[in-house]
C-alpha cells in the first residue's frame, strides 16, 4: 500500500526561496532512502511564501523509517532556523493507483480496477 504525504509550509515571502534552496541536499538524501518514490518540495506560483511538500513511499514502514532518519531530523532543524507562519501536512494510505487517462485516452475519475 502506497503512502502519500502532501502539504504546505508557509514562510515570509522574502525567505521562501532560501528555505528551499538550502533544503536541497536534505531532499536529495531523503530521495535516496529505501522506499522513497517521490520527495518533492516546490514553490507555489500563486502564494509567494508557500512551499508545497509531496512525498510518496512504497510502504508505511518505509515512511516510519524516514521519520526517524537523519534527513528528517536535519530538515526539521533547517526549517526551525526560519519562522514558519503556517504548516499543514497530511498522510494518505492509497490502496489503488491508476493512470488518470483510460485505455481510450480520455481522463476519468473512475477507478477502472476497483471492484465496487
Amino acid at each position: 500500500m502506497i503512502v502519500v504525504v502532501a502539504g504546505e509550509i508557509d514562510f515570509a515571502p522574502e525567505v521562501r526561496d532560501e528555505v528551499l534552496k538550502d533544503a536541497q541536499p536534505l531532499i536529495d538524501m531523503a530521495l535516496a532512502e529505501k522506499g522513497c518514490r517521490h520527495y518533492a518540495w516546490t514553490l507555489d506560483p500563486h502564494n509567494p511564501g508557500r512551499i508545497h511538500v509531496f512525498e510518496e513511499w512504497e510502504t508505511a514502514e518505509d515512511l516510519a523509517a524516514h521519520l526517524v532518519a537523519e534527513p528528517y531530523y536535519k530538515m526539521g532543524a533547517h526549517l526551525g532556523g526560519f519562522t514558519i507562519l503556517g504548516a499543514n501536512t497530511r498522510k494518505y494510505r492509497c490502496d489503488i493507483s491508476e493512470p488518470v487517462y483510460g485505455p481510450d485516452g480520455v481522463a476519468t475519475a473512475k477507478f477502472l480496477t476497483a471492484k465496487d
